[in-house]
């Protein structure tokens, strides 16, 4: 069973684990978990009567938390800039190193955009 960061285990492993009889080592052993897995759905069964996962929270705080005003004042002051743009800026402005995905969802978040207007249709300069 391949496990990740962040991820439940599927909800027909946690069944087959709640309905299986033996101790906890037993229980683990037969279907290749850990120990403290059956325990936690065991518990959780008794505790809340829940056979399903909790919420997964990484408790990681977001890297720009902060610098959201900033963000705010340099899209407003200098609007047509890229994302890539604004990641060199906050690198070499703040010393704060962020990818474009991390920026992104934090403008979003923001509920800022980088599209500052609706595609119109080209003027009678660019048609001639």
């Amino acid at each position: 069973m391949a496990w990740h960061l962040g991820q439940a285990y599927g909800q027909d492993l946690r069944d087959r684990v709640l309905r299986a009889e033996g101790s906890i080592r037993e229980v683990a052993a037969r279907f290749g978990v850990s120990h403290s897995y059956v325990s936690r759905v065991r518990s959780r069964r008794r505790r809340l009567g829940e056979d399903t996962p909790g919420v997964q929270c990484s408790h990681r705080h977001l890297k720009l938390t902060g610098f959201e005003q900033v963000l705010i004042d340099k899209v407003n002051a200098v609007n047509d800039l890229t994302l890539k743009q604004l990641c060199a800026w906050l690198e070499a402005e703040h010393g704060m190193r962020v990818g474009i995905s991390t920026l992104w969802k934090t403008l979003a978040r923001l509920g800022i955009s980088l599209k500052k207007r609706r595609s119109m249709h080209p003027s009678k300069r660019a048609r001639t």
